[in-house]
């Protein structure tokens, strides 16, 4: 059998509250904040109820310039899609205890509201510019040369 490691986690869904962003010691900016994601419950057909829907709540950390674009644009309520990965961690508390979280590193996010659907845009306190463009999409260019071809019986198809 393959030796097979793939940790890859996409999730979409509603921030429960404003994102949280602090530095490390260091200076390295880190923005932490959950997402709620509906998801559906079946229900027994003998009763003939419905299918519910109940939510999950993921926590999320995102780091360095993704941290500070969560910071920056997203608040509680916001629409969110977050590409990342699974992680746990452990520590000891105050109390001696052992603790683990396990928590989506966020490698990317994306709007998914307009601006004008933003809540943070509806209570007037989100910024004053046009909404940009996912987080790490490329930075703008040339436009791509093409050659001309003057006839298709050049063409290797």
């Amino acid at each position: 059998m393959a030796n097979l490691n793939y940790n890859r986690v996409t999730i979409a869904g509603k921030l429960c509250a404003d994102p949280e962003q602090r530095q490390t010691q260091t200076g390295i900016p880190v923005t932490s904040f959950s997402v709620a994601v509906n998801r559906r419950v079946a229900r027994s057909a003998a009763d003939g109820s419905q299918p519910q829907q109940t939510a999950d709540f993921f926590k999320v950390v995102a780091w360095r310039s993704t941290a500070e674009f969560v910071a920056r644009y997203f608040r509680k309520g916001s629409s969110i899609l977050v590409e990342g990965s699974l992680q746990e961690r452990s520590w000891t508390d105050q109390q001696g205890q052992k603790r683990y979280v396990t928590e989506i590193v966020a490698d990317d996010v994306y709007f998914v509201d307009s601006k004008s659907e933003s809540p943070a845009n509806r209570d007037n306190s989100y910024y004053n510019e046009p909404s940009p463009a996912p987080a790490f999409s490329a930075p703008a260019s040339e436009a791509p040369k093409f050659e001309d071809i003057s006839s298709d019986d050049d063409l290797p198809f």
